[in-house]
């Protein structure tokens, strides 16, 4: 067999295991997801998933890689004439996101007492940690913006509130809808990073829930 051909099995292999893992580990939990069960589902041998994979932290990590792959944000630098418009945007579309990563996150958190899926929970928040930073320096050259606040502490607020720790106190525990939460953060944020007579989301101060 031609090494090239070999190798586009082993590709295919590791994808069609991905693809069966995320929808089992979101339905069973991490702890509760056996290397077994991971196998059946991906129609593969136990041994077939640890050649490929090594272990289940690796199929995780692979699961968490192939989304972030398959869902890049789809906010850009310029989507708003002004700096608060370029910071609503970037809070309803970091949102959005972490509304729909909500499951596989919930599975990574959980698992978080192994060592392993604790290094990647780490580095997932390291990531997210990262592009708030990128985003803050795009910010910080528009008029307008606070000389009040340090680029870092400006990034450690984006971070704050467009947590997934906050998206499921507030959605998932009080039954606030993702543009509830937007809304607010966005508010929150404009009144501290851009503090010259920063309007509501809609353009006047709102009220959540009126």
């Amino acid at each position: 067999m031609a090494i090239g051909t070999r190798s586009a099995r082993a590709e295919a292999t590791r994808a069609r295991i991905v693809g069966a893992a995320a929808p089992l580990f979101v339905e069973l939990g991490y702890l509760d997801t056996t290397t077994t069960a991971l196998a059946k589902a991906a129609g593969v041998a136990v041994q077939t998933l640890y050649l490929s994979f090594g272990s289940k932290a690796a199929v995780l990590e692979a699961v968490l890689d192939a989304d972030a792959q398959d869902h890049r944000s789809g906010w850009r630098p310029g989507a708003a004439a002004d700096g608060p418009g370029e910071l609503r945007s970037y809070v309803e579309a970091t949102a959005a996101e972490v509304a729909r990563r909500h499951p596989l996150d919930a599975v990574l958190r959980a698992a978080a007492a192994d060592p392993e899926p604790a290094e990647l929970l780490d580095r997932s928040r390291r990531a997210a940690l990262a592009a708030h930073a990128r985003v803050v320096d795009e910010l910080a050259d528009r008029p307008g913006f606070t000389t009040e606040v340090s680029l870092q502490r400006a990034t450690e607020m984006l971070d704050a509130l467009l947590s997934p720790e906050v998206y499921g106190r507030l959605v998932v525990g009080h039954g606030w809808t993702v543009p509830d939460w937007s809304d607010w953060a966005a508010r929150h944020l404009v009144a501290d990073l851009f503090p010259a007579g920063a309007p509501g989301p809609s353009g006047a101060p709102g009220t959540l829930g009126a």
